[in-house]
This record gives structure tokens, sequence and C-alpha cells, in this order.
């Protein structure tokens, strides 16, 4: 048996600044000095661009800062009132098979909006988790990661209650003919703290067996 870490972040943290503890801890999990970490936060108004990330989808460049990191996947958004989960697992725990992981995380969040009555989906070539509308198709939680030395990092971020229109700067994932939404979009009102619960709850459904455990710690 072994624990997994939970980390919950009340204020916004900058994103250089996850990066760096992120980079520390991937390091620790494959010394075997600290355990696996799932880590939920906010982060200030900011754009990522993935390794597949196209210049000209950065439409508004000078709107919020941009980072360019290690993560798969091309631009996407980070600000206040979205879920962002890094997730730092051993994956030669877990039959080290990183489409297999990405496909859990998907999960992961399907079964999280399920609590809701929200019908996530998956989309073939399309990452991520996407909401049937009836006229469009929207994209409510996206999925980036990286693997070092078979430990994770990156991971997801769901949008709760983000302010929608700072997607505007970017095509989101390169994807133009769909749109994004969140929980309250959806008529849904959660809080963040309400939100993180079935998070978790949804995570140990999803990928906790043989008396694995997580606990949240401040």
């Amino acid at each position: 048996m072994h624990e997994i870490e939970w980390k919950i972040s009340d204020a916004p943290v900058p994103y250089q600044e996850a990066l760096d503890l992120m980079e520390e801890r991937v390091a620790a999990i494959r010394n075997d000095t600290a355990p696996e970490l799932v880590w939920l936060l906010e982060h200030p108004p900011l754009y990522t661009a993935g390794t597949s990330a196209n210049s000209a989808d950065l439409v508004m460049p000078d709107r919020f800062p941009v980072y360019n990191v290690g993560r798969g996947g091309q631009y996407t958004y980070h600000g206040p009132g979205q879920r962002v989960a890094y997730v730092l697992l051993d994956l030669k725990n877990r039959n080290s098979d990183v489409r297999a992981y990405v496909q859990d995380l998907e999960d992961w969040v399907i079964e999280t909006l399920a609590q809701y009555q929200v019908k996530g989906e998956k989309r073939e070539g399309r990452i991520g988790v996407w909401v049937d509308r009836g006229h469009r198709e929207d994209k409510i939680a996206a999925i980036g990661v990286r693997v070092r030395r078979w430990v994770s990092f990156h991971g997801i971020s769901v949008n709760v209650d983000p302010d929608l229109d700072h997607y505007s700067g970017i095509v989101p994932c390169g994807i133009t003919d769909h749109g994004v939404t969140s929980l309250v979009d959806l008529g849904i009102p959660v809080t963040l703290p309400e939100f993180d619960m079935e998070l978790k709850a949804a995570f140990n459904r999803i990928f906790l067996a043989n008396g694995e455990k997580g606990s949240f710690l401040s």
C-alpha cells in the first residue's frame, strides 16, 4: 500500500512556480523520495503552447502571458474559475502505457461530470472532453501530458466557471469549428471546493486499486 498525496492551492499559482514544483516532484518520485501527487489549483490568466502549437493560433499574443511548455498539445488557456489538476504518477506501476493513461484522464473527467448530469464525451482525433449541445460541440476539459522516465506531469483543466471570453485570444487546441463551455455556462452553478470533492471521488474510482489511497493535504 502507498499513498497518493493531494494538494489544493487556494490562491492562483504563478505558472512558472507550478512548472518548477512539478520538475522537482517528478525527480523525487522517480528517486522514491516523495509520493505521487495530484495538485489542484488555479492559475492567473495565461496561455500555454504545447509541443504541437501553431503560432498562427495565437490570435492575441499580447493579451495574456504566453508560456511554451513541453506537454503535448497546442494552445490552451488557464485562468480563474478553471480547475487545473496536475497529476504526477509513476506510470511504471500503471502498465507503462501513455495512451491508456490519457484515456484514463478523459474517463476521470467524464466520470466527474456525470455527477452533475453532464454527458462528457471523447472524440476520435480530439483529445479532451466534449459536450454535445445539439447545434454544436463544445470543449469543457483539456488534457495535456508529459512523461519523463515514466513519471507523468501536467494533466487536465476543467472549465467550472472561467471567463470564456478569454479563449478568444487563441484557437483552442487548434480547432476552429467547435467552441468552449463550462459547468456554469451549462446552467450548473458549482464552486471549486464542491467540484474538488467529486473530482477526488472519481479519481479513486478510475485510478486506484490494490490498496492505494489518496488523502487531501493543504
